[in-house]
């Protein structure tokens, strides 16, 4: 059972930063077509999740990130560096 092929693990510096991040995303994912089946956290905004069914991006608070590890938990997937 595969969740999805891809998670984008990253962080924001404040709840405002986190909410631009994941509007900038879908807009520009929506630029080619592509729009979330699901977006979860806008009123937390401490996680922040866009599903895109084959990409899930995680946009986290860093204490938040730190907490759930989500890196460590899926330990085992293969990572790809991106900048």
């Amino acid at each position: 059972f595969d969740l999805a092929d891809y998670f984008v693990i990253t962080s924001a510096t404040s709840r405002l930063h986190a909410r631009s991040m994941a509007r900038e995303i879908e807009a520009e994912l929506d630029k080619s077509g592509i729009a979330p089946i699901g977006i979860d956290g806008l009123d937390d905004t401490s996680w922040l999740l866009l599903d895109f069914t084959d990409v899930v991006v995680h946009i986290f608070l860093e204490e938040t990130r730190e907490f759930y590890d989500l890196e460590m938990l899926w330990g085992d997937a293969r990572r790809i560096k991106w900048r």
